[in-house]
C-alpha cells in the first residue's frame, strides 16, 4: 500500500497563520472521507489514519468476506478466492482489512481535495482574524503602509494581515506612502462579503488615550485616570484627568518635565495642541479649567436646559472662543453642557444696546450667530474688525457690512 505525506503534499498550507498542524491534519481526513464518499457513494468502511508528527497519511479499507457468487458490493464486499489470497485462514462472514492505495485517486479527486481544502483553510484564516481583532478592539497597533488608495489606506501588520485605514479616520495633516510605518488604534471589525475587514482610526479619542497609557506610567498604573478626552483631529484636543492620590499632580504627570511626556503624543498626533485639565466634580471650577486660557468673569449655570452662560471681560473672550470656535466647542463636549459666551457689561458699555433691539432690522438667526461668538451688544461687535467678524461669525461679507451699517448708524 502506497502512503501519502500530507506535509510534502499540501506544503503550501503548513504554514497558515490561521490554524495549527493538528487542525489542519484533521481537516484533511475530513476532505479525503468526503472524496471517499463521493467516489464509492458510502465510506463507513473506510477508515482514514493520519500521524500529525509525521504528516504521514494511510487509508484502510474493510470488507466483509462472501462467497464468490454472492459478491453484489464490491466496496462493502470481496469474494472468497481473493481475501484468502491475502490471508490462507479467512473464512466466510470475517472481516478483511487492507490498505487502500492512494494511487486509486485520480488526478479529478485530488484536484477537489486542493480545492477543498484551500476554501476551508481560507474560511479559518478569515474567522481567525475576525476574533483576533475583535478581543483587540481599543488597542494600538503598528504596520507598514501596503496599498495608498484614494478612499483609504491598506496596512500589513507584523503577520501580514491586512488592516483598513479609511481617510474619513486619519488626521487631515497625515500624509503616508507605500513602505511607511504607521500606528492607529483597532475601531471596529465588520464583516463585508463574508469577509473580515479590521478599521484602523486615528481620529478616534480612544488613539490619545491609549498614547497617555504608554507614556504615562501613572494613568497605566491606575494611579490618574482619564476621565473624558475630546479631539478636533489635529487641530486640538482637551483631556481631563484625575488623581485619586492627594501627592500626584495629574497635569504635571501626564505634561512631564519640560513637556517630555506629553511631546511625544503631539508629534505622533500632528503637532494636536492637547490641553491637560485638571477634573472637578464641582461644574463651575470644571467648566473654568475646560475654557483655560480664559479667565472666567462669572458663571451661570441653567440646568433644565443643560446650558452655560460665561461672563467674560472682553480681552478674555476670543481667547475662550479659539481658533474657529474650537476651544469653546471642545470646552462644551468635555463638560457636556452647551456654553454661551457673554460680554461681562461694564460702564464703558452702560450706553450699549442689546442686539435683540434691532430685531426689526436684522434676522433673529443672525443675532444668535453674533451671541454665540460673545457679541450680544452693538458696540461688543461693533469694536471687532470687519475681517475678523467675517471669519468668527462666518457669515457672509455682504451680511456683515449691512449689520455694521445699521450698528453705526444707532450711534451717529
Amino acid at each position: 500500500m502506497e502512503t501519502m505525506n500530507l506535509v510534502e503534499s499540501f506544503s503550501e498550507f503548513k504554514d497558515s497563520k490561521a490554524i495549527d498542524r493538528p487542525t489542519l491534519m484533521k481537516i484533511l481526513v475530513d476532505i479525503f472521507k468526503h472524496i471517499l464518499s463521493k467516489k464509492f457513494e458510502v465510506a463507513d468502511n473506510f477508515d482514514v489514519i493520519v500521524n500529525t508528527s509525521t504528516g504521514d497519511l494511510e487509508i484502510w479499507h474493510s470488507r466483509t468476506i462472501v462467497a464468490d457468487e454472492d459478491v453484489v458490493n464490491p466496496t462493502a464486499e470481496i469474494a472468497y478466492s481473493e481475501a484468502v489470497k491475502i490471508e490462507p485462514d479467512f473464512e466466510v462472514g470475517e472481516q478483511v482489512v487492507a490498505g487502500f492505495d492512494i494511487t486509486n485517486f485520480d488526478r479529478r479527486d485530488i484536484q477537489s481535495i486542493h480545492q477543498m481544502l484551500k476554501a476551508k483553510v481560507m474560511e479559518f484564516e478569515k474567522e481567525n482574524i475576525y476574533q483576533k481583532y475583535k478581543e483587540r478592539i481599543g488597542e494600538i497597533v503598528s504596520g507598514e503602509v501596503s496599498q495608498v488608495w484614494k478612499k483609504e489606506l491598506l496596512i500589513l501588520d507584523d503577520e501580514d494581515y491586512e488592516l483598513v485605514l479609511p481617510r474619513t479616520e486619519m488626521i487631515q495633516s497625515d500624509f503616508y506612502k507605500k513602505g511607511d510605518t504607521i500606528r492607529a488604534v483597532v475601531d471596529r471589525v465588520e464583516f463585508k462579503n463574508n469577509t473580515p475587514f479590521v478599521i484602523l482610526s486615528r481620529t478616534s479619542p480612544v488613539l490619545l488615550e491609549r498614547l497617555f497609557e504608554q507614556e504615562v506610567p501613572e494613568i497605566f498604573d491606575g494611579l490618574i485616570t482619564i476621565r473624558k478626552i475630546v479631539r478636533q483631529p489635529g487641530d486640538r484636543a482637551k483631556v481631563a484627568v484625575e488623581s485619586y492620590d492627594d501627592r500626584i499632580d495629574p497635569v504635571g504627570a501626564c505634561v512631564g518635565m519640560k513637556g517630555s511626556r506629553i511631546h511625544g503624543i503631539v508629534r505622533e498626533l500632528r503637532n494636536e495642541n492637547i490641553d491637560v485639565i485638571n477634573y472637578s466634580a464641582n461644574l463651575s471650577v470644571f467648566v473654568s479649567r475646560s475654557l483655560s486660557p480664559a479667565k472666567i468673569s462669572s458663571i451661570n449655570i441653567k440646568e433644565e436646559k443643560k446650558t452655560i452662560e460665561v461672563y467674560l471681560k472682553p480681552d478674555q473672550i476670543s481667547l475662550a472662543i479659539g481658533k474657529g470656535g474650537q476651544n469653546i466647542k471642545l470646552a462644551s463636549k468635555l463638560v457636556d453642557y452647551e456654553i454661551e459666551v457673554f460680554r461681562e457689561i461694564d460702564t464703558e458699555f452702560e450706553d450699549d444696546v442689546d442686539l435683540m433691539e434691532f430685531s426689526d432690522e436684522i434676522d433673529e438667526w443672525i443675532i444668535e450667530t453674533f451671541k454665540k461668538i460673545g457679541c450680544d451688544t452693538a458696540k461688543s461687535v461693533l469694536e471687532i474688525p470687519r475681517d475678523e467678524l467675517i471669519v468668527r461669525a462666518d457669515l457672509e461679507e455682504e451680511t456683515v457690512d449691512e449689520v455694521l451699517r445699521i450698528l453705526r448708524s444707532e450711534f451717529e
